[in-house]
């Protein structure tokens, strides 16, 4: 399956095609998968300067624990403001991390969630890393259910962890950012927490996609991107949603019928993704509810480019884009950037 001539890989990206795997199915064995995200994990560790963290055990309702890490700048952290927006009393804005990983992957290590660290960093922000439950031992609800008891939990706590309730922002990649769409939808519906701002990258927000076919790819010198990722996100659904049923709204954002009434968004997508046009026609419609969105499209870049190429231009101009953004809702004072 060539690559169209209208999408093109980024020639900065072209020369780490080589570098994509040969495609396994991470469901066939997932301790053994899971083991070798930890190890990768544990080779490369985080830089914890000017960061401390603390794990607390928010108690379900069925008595076992969700563990939340909460990552904190140093103390005097101010925003580009400076500190012009800090709320009451100094407190500061939070933002909710959802990991990616297909609902199945994806944990950081204790400590080390790097992307946790990076938006705590650099906003300055409090922010909640929440080890939500992993399909496939715990299919849908599990997993969005405990992202929507992180949110309850941060903002019912938000005195205690210096955070200022109305700036209480999610955010997450792939899975990650199709949770974050779920928790706001389901804090909407429930009269929740606040959600003041939902930023998904590369969201995962319609599970049918999981119906598409995948097309064969028979460049083994010049691998397609999109066919790698088409083959693990409809393994990603087929695990996540329980054997039989219907997907709803909160298992899939895209499935929602009203869409007002909802937070400012942030959409980014990736010209070679196949959740692409899912993402953009869910940018889209929240445009037509009324809500205000902003959508980045990062051009010839696939799924997951950054792991391949995270010095790359394509993908430093993604990270600091989605940052400048997540930063100017949290901070309004400071203004929004182009």
């Amino acid at each position: 399956m060539p690559l169209p001539p209208e999408r093109v890989v980024h020639p900065e990206l072209q020369p780490h095609l080589a570098e994509l795997p040969p495609f396994a199915d991470p469901y066939e064995d997932i301790e053994a998968t899971r083991e070798r995200f930890r190890a990768l994990l544990a080779a490369t560790p985080a830089d914890r300067s000017g960061i401390s963290s603390r794990r607390y055990d928010v108690p379900r309702p069925d008595g076992s624990a969700l563990t939340v890490e909460v990552y904190r700048p140093a103390a005097g952290a101010q925003g580009d403001d400076g500190g012009a927006g800090a709320g009451p009393g100094g407190a500061l804005p939070a933002v909710l991390h959802f990991h990616g990983g297909g609902y199945a992957i994806g944990r950081a290590l204790p400590g080390q969630d790097k992307t946790a660290i990076e938006l705590c960093r650099a906003l300055p922000a409090v922010t909640v890393a929440v080890e939500y439950r992993l399909a496939p031992e715990h299919r849908y609800p599990a997993g969005v259910e405990d992202c929507y008891l992180a949110l309850e939990w941060t903002a019912r706590n938000a005195g205690e962890l210096g955070i200022d309730p109305d700036r209480i922002a999610v955010t997450g990649k792939s899975a990650g950012g199709g949770l974050s769409a779920a928790v706001s939808l389901m804090a909407r519906d429930r009269g929740g927490p606040a959600v003041a701002y939902q930023s998904m990258c590369v969201p995962d927000v319609d599970d049918r996609i999981a119906e598409q076919p995948v097309p064969a790819d028979t460049d083994t010198a010049t691998p397609d991107p999109r066919v790698h990722s088409l083959r693990t996100i409809r393994l990603a659904w087929q695990h996540y949603l329980p054997e039989g049923a219907a997907a709803d709204a909160y298992a899939s954002p895209a499935r929602a019928t009203d869409l007002s009434g909802l937070p400012p968004a942030y959409v980014l997508v990736c010209d070679l993704d196949p959740l692409r046009e899912a993402g953009l026609s869910y940018a889209r419609r929240l445009m037509d509810a009324g809500v205000q969105v902003t959508v980045r499209n990062v051009p010839g870049a696939w799924h997951g480019f950054e792991l391949y190429a995270p010095d790359s231009r394509p993908a430093q101009e993604m990270a600091a884009h989605w940052t400048d953004h997540l930063r100017a809702a949290l901070y309004p004072a400071a203004g929004q950037r182009d």
